[in-house]
């Protein structure tokens, strides 16, 4: 039966208090990590470090640079020499998504407008990708100078993680349709934790790396270089088949690639994928991502806690949105994600989780 025109989803995130502690938790989290990796203990579980003057952290200058930064990212998105794809059908009682008697804490962390526009203008798919992650790679980019300028030339460390990040970036970028098949375009709001995390957490906190190599210099041989080289290669090959793989199939079930592979039908009509790499674990593309995540950290030493926040936080992170997206396939497909778990217990790790 179809749900009534009140009704509204299970909360997410704990709630409207939930998501009040989170709008506060994760803005003093990433300043904080910032202040940690300048400071010369750089102790992530350590007390704050001494906060600076506010002549410090206000600049005007940097305000501009920042919206100048953001114009530019949308006169780009805008260019009339463009491709333009379809996203994902859009549910027919699109209404169901404005009730009148939602939390204006929760809605305001979780967005209640799926997809905001102003005319071709979509604000949640241009913050997904271009300012944050283009941002996040200019960052590393002037760590990487700033240390050539201090030390005559940057270190094999930052190589690596400048290097390994841009392949990241730069595979987001040339695949970018595939954006419109995620969970933050097809399910989530445009709230404050789209917006803060894209154009904020982002750039700022997934650069840690190369901030932590700009101020706490790790020597680094050739054989531990490439040992840690062939892990984010896996990594990558892993996520970048896995992601491929799906696209591939949703786009074309006949494309030869994809046409052997084993599936379940739905209810929906859809097929789920349950062989090649959707046979091994229910999200190979995490598991890809958290080897890649390992592959940026250890550049940086053991010595350090600070450096590995990435991987903890993005394995929070994914272990998490699989929690979720586990509960929305199971009201999507029914009986026939039933028979997928069967099919493939392990979730992101294989025989582990």
């Amino acid at each position: 039966m179809a749900s009534p025109q009140g009704s509204r989803a299970p909360l997410e995130f704990g709630g409207p208090l939930g998501a009040a502690a989170l709008m506060l938790l994760l803005p003093a989290t990433m300043f904080h990590l910032l202040l940690v990796a300048r400071s010369g203990p750089a102790r992530l579980l350590g007390p704050p470090p001494y906060l600076p003057g506010l002549q410090v952290l206000w600049s005007p200058r940097m305000l501009l640079l920042w919206l100048t930064w953001l114009g530019l990212q949308a006169a780009l998105y805008l260019l009339p020499a463009r491709k333009v794809a379809e996203g994902q059908e859009l549910k027919d009682k699109s209404r169901l998504l404005y009730p009148i008697n939602g939390n204006p804490i929760y809605d305001f962390f979780l967005g209640r407008e799926l997809n905001p526009r102003v005319w071709s203008f979509d604000f949640k798919y241009f913050c997904e990708l271009r300012p944050g992650l283009i941002g996040w790679v200019l960052i590393n980019l002037a760590m990487l100078m700033q240390e050539a300028e201090l030390r005559g030339s940057p270190s094999l460390a930052m190589w690596l993680v400048n290097g390994f990040q841009l392949l990241y970036v730069g595979d987001a970028l040339w695949h970018e349709e595939a954006v419109l098949t995620t969970m933050d375009i097809t399910h989530d709001g445009f709230g404050f934790m789209l917006a803060f995390g894209d154009l904020a957490w982002v750039p700022f906190t997934y650069s840690l790396q190369a901030q932590f190599l700009l101020h706490h210099p790790q020597p680094l041989g050739l054989p531990v270089a490439s040992v840690i080289c062939l892990i984010n290669a896996v990594g990558y090959y892993i996520f970048r088949g896995a992601n491929s793989q799906k696209n591939t199939f949703r786009k074309n079930p006949s494309d030869p690639r994809v046409a052997d592979l084993e599936t379940i039908p739905t209810a929906t009509g859809r097929q789920l994928l349950v062989s090649g790499w959707w046979g091994m674990v229910r999200h190979p593309n995490y598991l890809g991502d958290l080897i890649m995540a390992l592959a940026w950290s250890l550049p940086c030493g053991v010595s350090h806690l600070l450096p590995y926040f990435y991987l903890l936080y993005f394995t929070a992170l994914l272990v998490h949105r699989e929690a979720r997206d586990e509960q929305q396939c199971l009201q999507k497909y029914g009986l026939a994600w039933h028979e997928y778990c069967r099919r493939v217990p392990y979730r992101i790790l294989p025989y582990i989780y």
